[in-house]
């Protein structure tokens, strides 16, 4: 690959707290204090992030609708031997978020991309489920109409392990009782409000689960949901 050498510049994705902001690594801060510039899923969340560790990094979008748009530019930085940094709202990017376009490219072109773990949705719920955490499979959000999400839960009822998913306030307890009748009523960890003050995690049978919610007079924040490969009853499923 021609010139690789002169590359100097890397390519920084950056793990933030999905809630808590203390669990920001002092890696990841630092690396956020260095970096010329931060691309961010939403520069004002981003925002509160650096007033709470008094960063100053000029922040800049990058999102779903722009993402393609920022490549050239992130790859002329790259090119100058400058450190560019990306971060999404919450936790690891690229999990379910904007990224994917600027990491291929950059890894394309030859320069370095550095992962700065930390923060994950995905391992946090997976962790506190007490599931097997191999084999697991993270299946990102179902979709939003109902007849698709339903086709959604069937195409995946026969992958083995546990799943983890993500799903909106306004449409869990819809899509929790699609889930009980396409994968057999499995047992699940629904996390909610994950390291926040008032996190939570319900568990059981996924139809009990929906009702559970759907007993409530309103539902905050985005949910983490893991899947035991077992049935509501306990018993492996069969697909």
């Amino acid at each position: 690959m021609p010139e690789t050498a002169a590359r100097t510049g890397r390519l920084l994705v950056v793990a933030t707290p999905i809630g808590n902001l203390d669990d920001l690594s002092p890696r990841a801060r630092q690396a956020l204090a260095d970096a010329s510039a931060v691309y961010c899923e939403d520069t004002r969340r981003t925002g509160n992030l650096f007033a709470r560790y008094g960063l100053t990094t000029p922040r800049l979008s990058c999102h779903e609708h722009n993402e393609f748009r920022r490549v050239a530019e992130i790859l002329e930085r790259l090119s100058r031997g400058e450190d560019v940094a990306i971060v999404s709202d919450a936790g690891t990017p690229l999990v379910s978020d904007p990224g994917e376009r600027v990491v291929s490219a950059a890894a394309a072109a030859g320069y370095r991309v550095e992962a700065i773990p930390g923060p994950s949705a995905v391992l946090a719920i997976l962790a506190a489920s007490g599931f097997p955490a191999v084999p697991f499979t993270f299946l990102g959000f179902p979709p939003a109409r109902s007849g698709e999400r339903s086709r959604w839960y069937a195409s995946w009822a026969a992958a083995p392990g546990t799943k983890v998913l993500f799903e909106s306030p306004f449409r869990v307890v819809a899509s929790l009782r699609e889930m009980a009748s396409a994968w057999h009523d499995p047992a699940v960890a629904v996390g909610r409000e994950l390291t926040k003050l008032h996190e939570e995690i319900l568990r059981g049978p996924s139809s009990a689960v929906a009702s559970l919610l759907d007993a409530r007079p309103g539902i905050k924040g985005e949910l983490a949901i893991a899947v035991s490969c077992e049935d509501g009853a306990g018993k492996k499923k069969v697909p």
